[in-house]
């Protein structure tokens, strides 16, 4: 099988084209054509190795969490898959896999897609819909009729939080820049701030930060905070809570208990998944370059097979 890996860390240019064997099939797995990978902010911390103290890799590593394609094969323990069903999934970081023809992955880490779902849309959901909704929900506790600022609202997570917060009945406030406020507030963004001209900082009231920035953003971020407020990050490991204020570090492990509810609300026309570009697994150096920019509208894929 054709697979992208890294033999040392480094930027995208350490990415390698290369083939390898997958691994035997264990009783509880299930083999997966690799239709598309979703590229994440993770994939490259784990390319650069930032990410080796929390999920330590050897080499030759594969990138890549997220994923859908099809059943090749199954183990023999497994009973609610069958080869030719279409899947979405994620693998766990240390693991990988993804960006490659084929992956070898516990096939309760799978969840069947319909057939109204293609393999792009899929993609796009583990890791963007599952952190948003455990930032919002599980960290942030936000509430209906709550005010939640939510930064990078063009961004892959930043478009899953925009409409989760939205349909829980929140008053949504997103930042991003001047291209991307229509596209924002089509989302269901109630008030979008341009964060080239404007200091979102002068808001007052919010109930909720979704942090998906750190640094300087995620420090001026507590100043918006109402009494009482948090903080949601997905990037700040050390983040402590202040005064009132809670900070809590968002940490997102597990995709498949939380996919069947993103399916659902696609299927009722509640979450629009918007996707940037798509690159061949010949050019995964080029996605995760593009996405190193930090200037990505929504998600972007490598298509693994035809």
């Amino acid at each position: 099988m054709k697979t992208s890996y890294i033999s040392g860390f480094g930027g995208p240019d350490v990415v390698q084209l290369g083939g390898a064997t997958a691994p035997a099939l264990q009783a509880h797995e299930s083999a997966v054509r690799i239709k598309m990978a979703g590229v994440n902010p993770l994939d490259l911390k784990m390319t650069a190795g930032d990410m080796q103290q929390v999920f330590p890799v050897t080499f030759p590593y594969t990138p890549g969490t997220d994923f859908s394609g099809v059943i090749d094969a199954v183990g023999s323990a497994v009973t609610h898959l069958k080869p030719g069903d279409r899947v979405v999934g994620r693998t766990a970081p240390s693991a990988g896999g993804a960006f490659a023809e084929l992956l070898v992955i516990s096939a309760n880490d799978l969840v069947a897609i319909p057939d109204e779902m293609s393999f792009e849309q899929a993609a796009t959901l583990p890791t963007a819909f599952g952190a948003a909704r455990q930032a919002l929900f599980d960290a942030g506790v936000l509430k209906p009729g709550q005010r939640v600022l939510i930064h990078a609202g063009a961004g892959g997570v930043g478009i899953m939080a925009i409409q989760l917060a939205h349909h829980a009945g929140a008053y949504v406030i997103a930042t991003t820049s001047g291209k991307n406020i229509d596209l924002v507030k089509s989302l269901g963004a109630d008030e979008v701030i341009d964060y080239r001209i404007d200091d979102f900082a002068k808001l007052r009231g919010v109930d909720l930060v979704l942090d998906t920035m750190g640094g300087d953003v995620l420090e001026k971020s507590w100043s918006v905070l109402a009494p009482g407020g948090r903080i949601a990050s997905l990037v700040a490991f050390d983040i402590e809570s202040k005064s009132d204020h809670t900070g809590s570090f968002v940490f997102f492990a597990e995709a498949a208990s939380v996919l069947p509810e993103a399916i659902k609300l696609f299927l009722a026309g509640h979450l629009q998944i918007i996707m940037d570009t798509i690159f061949d697994l010949d050019d995964t150096r080029a996605a995760l370059e593009k996405l190193s920019t930090g200037h990505a509208r929504g998600k972007v894929l490598i298509r693994t097979t035809n």
